[in-house]
C-alpha cells in the first residue's frame, strides 16, 4: 500500500508549531520558577488588648465597594477585599468611580477579661451604620433610601461584655457617601472617626471636650438671649426707644441660631434642620447693622435696606456651601464679603464719626466692634498666606491662635470675645440710660409732688362755706395730678357760682392747664358771674394755645332764691335730685374763638340736691371690662360726694374723678 508523502509546505508548519509549543512550556516553566504563588494580604487587626487608655483604630482597614447586608456578619468571607490605608485620601483609590456605599471591616483584639468597653464615633459620614459582631451599635441619617444627618455630635455607646470573651471582634462600617462629601476633603472613613477605649473615660472625655470648646460659645449665646428679654421689656416701656427693639430682635435671632448647633453637638439630627439654621442667616446683617445704626440715630432708607438684603442672602449663601453645595474658593470668599465689609468697616468707621461728635454711646460700641475688625482682618490674612504651600503651617498656627486659644481646659476665640464684649457694651449702656432715667424720674416725681400741692390749693378738699347751701367737694386723681378741675365761689347776694371741667388728658400737662383755666375762672369772676361769659372767657384762653389742648367745662350761677342760671361747653350734665338735667350741646374749650354757649334756668327748691360729675364716674370699668354707666351715676346721684366716688373707686377707676354736690336745706326755708 502506498502512502502519500507530505508536503514540504506542511511539513515547514508542523515544524513551526513544534517549536511554538516548546517555547511556551519554557516560558512557563521559567515564570513559575521566577515569580512565587500570589499569598492572600494579611487581614488588618487593631490591638486593643492592652488598652491603657482610649485609642484612635487609626490601622489598616478592609474595604469594598457595593451594599450586601452580610459583609456586616464576622464569619463572611472578606479575604478578597482591599486593604485600606484611613491616612490615605479615599479619593486616590477611587479617582473617578465614586460609589455610593462603602463598606469597611476591621478586627480588634481584645482582653477576654475586659468590662465596659465602648465605641465612641465623630464626623464619619451623613450616614452610617456601626456594626460589631454582626449586630448594629450605632447608626445616623439613612443609608437607602439616603436621608443625610448632621455629624458634630460625638456618638458613644458600650461594647456589649459579651462580645469581648472571645478575644477578638470584628467592627464593619456600612458608610454612605453623598457625591457632596467625595468633593470634600477626607471622604468616608478617616483617622480619628472611631476610637476605643473604657466608657467611663471616654464619656468623661466627650464632655470636658464639648464644655471646653463651647463653653465661651454658651456663655456668649445665654447673654445676648438674656439681653434681648430686657431689650423687650424695655421697648414696651419706652416705645420710642427702637433701639431696645433692635437688641430684642438681636437675642430672638440667637435663641434661633442656638438650638440646632447646641442641639447637633450630642446628636446626630436629620440635616434639613441645620440648612434651616443657616437661613437663619438671611437676617443677621439686617437686625446687627441697624442695631448700631439705632444707636446713632443712622436712618436706614431703601437704599441700606437693599444693601442688607444683598448681604443677607450672600452671607446665607455662605452658610449652606458644603452641605448643599459646594463653591470655589475665591467664591467661597465673596459670597461673605458683603457682611464682613459691613461690619468691619463701615460700622466701625461710623461709630467712630459719631463718638467724635460727642455719642458717648457710639464710643462705648466701638470698642468690640474694632476688636470683631481685628479678628476677621488677621483671620483674612492667614487664610490668604495658607494658599501658598511654604506657609500653610505657620497661617494654621495663626488661626488657630485666633479661633482656639487655649486658656485652661477652655479654648475662646477672638470672635466669641468681641460678642461677649458687645453685649457687656450693651448692658453698660442700658444701665447708664436707667441710671439716668431713674435721676430723671425722681426730678420728675419732685415736680408732680410740687404741682400737686399747687393743686391742692388751687382745687381745695372742702369748697367755701356758702350761707344757705350745704356744699361737698370730692377730687380723686387717677394718679398724683390730674386734668380735673372745679371751683366754688360765692355770687354775692347770698348766691354761689359752680364750675366744673375736665382737661383733655392726664398727668402734669393736663395739670398745668387745668391751673391757667382755674386762674381764668377766678380772674373773670371778680367783674362777672354769667356761666355764658365765664366759658366764653375760658374758651378765649384756650384756643391757639401750643398742643391744641382743650376741655370740657360747666358753669352754673344759683341765686340765693335757688335760680340756676347754667351753660354747658361739652360736659355731663348735672343730676337734680337723681333726673339728668337735658341742657343745650356746645363744643368743648379751646375748640373754636368765638364760640356760643346757650344758657338755661331751673330751680332749685329746698330740700333739693343739685350733683355736678367729671366723666371719671361714668367711665369707671371693672376687671371684666363693663362701664359704671349712666344708670349706676344717675341712681347713686342723690347720695353725698363722698359715697359717689368711693362706689365709683370700687367699681373701678380709670380717669380722675370729680363730684360736686349743692343743696337747699329744708330748714332754711321754713325759717324764712
Amino acid at each position: 500500500m502506498t502512502r502519500c508523502k507530505p508536503t514540504r509546505r506542511y511539513r515547514l508548519k508542523a515544524l513551526w508549531k513544534s517549536v511554538t509549543l516548546v517555547l511556551v512550556a519554557f516560558a512557563a516553566q521559567w515564570a513559575a520558577a521566577e515569580q512565587p504563588t500570589p499569598v492572600p494580604a494579611p487581614i488588618p487587626t487593631f490591638d486593643a488588648s492592652d488598652l491603657r487608655q482610649p485609642a484612635s483604630l487609626d490601622s489598616n482597614v478592609l474595604i469594598r465597594t457595593g451594599d450586601d447586608p452580610a459583609y456586616a456578619q464576622p464569619g463572611f468571607d472578606d479575604s478578597q477585599w482591599m486593604v485600606y490605608d484611613p491616612h490615605v485620601d479615599l479619593r486616590k483609590i477611587f479617582p473617578q468611580n465614586h460609589p455610593d456605599v462603602v463598606w469597611y471591616r476591621l478586627r480588634v483584639k481584645v482582653d477576654p477579661k475586659q468590662k465596659g468597653l465602648a465605641l465612641r464615633e465623630s464626623n464619619l459620614a451623613r450616614a452610617f451604620e456601626i456594626y460589631v459582631n454582626g449586630e448594629r451599635l450605632m447608626a445616623a441619617g439613612q443609608i437607602a433610601p439616603f436621608i443625610p444627618s448632621t455629624w458634630n455630635a460625638r456618638t458613644l455607646e458600650p461594647i456589649p461584655d459579651g462580645m469581648l470573651a472571645s478575644g477578638s471582634v470584628l467592627i464593619a462600617m456600612r458608610v454612605h457617601i453623598s457625591p457632596m462629601e467625595w468633593k470634600a476633603n477626607g471622604p468616608g472613613y478617616d483617622v480619628g472617626n472611631l476610637t476605643i477605649g473604657l466608657w467611663d473615660e471616654l464619656y468623661k472625655d466627650d464632655w470636658l471636650t464639648l464644655i471646653g470648646g463651647n463653653a465661651f460659645q454658651w456663655v456668649d449665646n445665654l447673654l445676648t438671649i438674656g439681653l434681648g428679654v430686657v431689650g423687650l421689656v424695655l421697648f414696651a416701656a419706652q416705645r420710642r426707644q427702637t433701639e431696645y427693639l433692635w437688641i430684642a430682635a438681636m437675642g430672638l435671632l440667637n435663641l434661633a441660631e442656638f438650638i440646632e448647633p447646641t442641639t447637633a453637638l450630642f446628636y446626630n439630627i436629620p440635616l434639613h434642620w441645620e440648612i434651616v439654621h443657616d437661613w437663619l442667616r438671611l437676617f443677621t446683617p439686617y437686625i446687627w447693622v441697624s442695631l448700631y445704626f439705632s444707636f446713632i440715630h443712622q436712618r436706614v432708607g431703601w437704599g441700606w435696606r437693599t444693601v442688607f438684603v444683598v448681604a443677607g442672602l450672600m452671607n446665607a449663601l455662605s452658610g449652606i456651601q458644603g452641605i448643599v453645595l459646594l463653591l470655589p474658593l475665591p467664591i467661597q470668599f465673596l459670597s461673605n464679603m458683603p457682611f464682613i465689609i459691613l461690619l468691619s468697616v463701615v460700622v466701625p468707621i461710623m461709630l467712630a464719626v459719631h463718638w467724635r461728635r460727642g455719642n458717648r454711646e457710639a464710643g462705648i460700641l466701638l470698642v468690640p466692634v474694632l476688636l470683631f475688625s481685628v479678628f476677621i482682618y488677621a483671620e483674612i490674612g492667614l487664610l490668604a498666606l495658607y494658599q501658598f504651600s511654604g506657609r500653610q503651617e505657620l497661617a494654621q498656627r495663626g488661626l488657630n491662635l485666633i479661633n482656639q486659644f487655649p486658656l485652661g481646659p477652655f479654648s475662646f476665640s477672638l470672635d466669641h470675645l468681641s460678642n461677649i464684649l458687645c453685649t457687656l457694651s450693651l448692658a453698660i449702656i442700658m444701665l447708664i440710660r436707667s441710671t439716668s432715667m431713674s435721676r430723671r424720674q425722681a426730678i420728675l416725681e419732685g415736680e408732680l409732688a410740687a404741682a400737686q400741692q399747687v393743686q391742692q390749693v388751687l382745687l381745695p378738699e372742702h369748697g367755701e362755706a356758702v350761707p344757705g347751701f350745704n356744699v361737698e367737694t370730692v377730687y380723686e386723681p387717677a394718679q398724683q395730678v390730674g386734668g380735673d378741675f372745679f371751683q366754688v365761689l360765692p355770687a354775692g347776694e347770698g348766691g354761689l357760682l359752680v364750675v366744673v371741667g375736665d382737661v383733655a388728658g392726664k398727668g402734669l400737662p393736663a395739670a398745668m392747664l387745668v391751673s391757667v383755666l382755674v386762674g381764668a375762672v377766678r380772674a373773670t369772676a371778680d367783674h362777672t358771674h354769667s356761666p355764658e361769659e365765664i366759658l366764653s372767657s375760658l374758651n378765649e384762653r384756650l384756643v391757639g394755645r401750643g398742643g391744641g389742648g382743650f376741655s370740657t367745662s360747666l358753669a352754673a350761677h344759683i341765686a340765693a332764691n335757688g335760680k340756676v342760671t347754667i351753660a354747658n361747653a361739652g360736659h355731663l350734665s348735672p343730676y337734680l335730685d337723681g333726673i339728668e338735667m337735658e341742657l343745650p350741646g356746645a363744643l368743648p374749650l379751646g375748640v373754636m374763638s368765638g364760640a356760643h354757649y346757650e344758657t338755661k334756668h331751673f330751680h332749685l327748691a329746698p330740700g333739693s340736691r343739685l350733683t355736678f360729675y367729671s366723666d371719671g364716674v361714668v367711665e369707671a370699668q371693672n376687671p371684666l371690662g363693663e362701664l359704671f354707666g349712666f344708670d349706676r351715676a344717675r341712681d347713686i346721684s342723690t347720695q353725698r360726694a363722698a359715697t359717689i366716688v368711693e362706689t365709683a373707686k370700687q367699681f373701678g377707676q380709670e380717669d380722675d374723678i370729680t363730684v360736686v354736690t349743692i343743696a337747699r336745706p329744708a330748714a332754711i326755708a321754713t325759717a324764712a
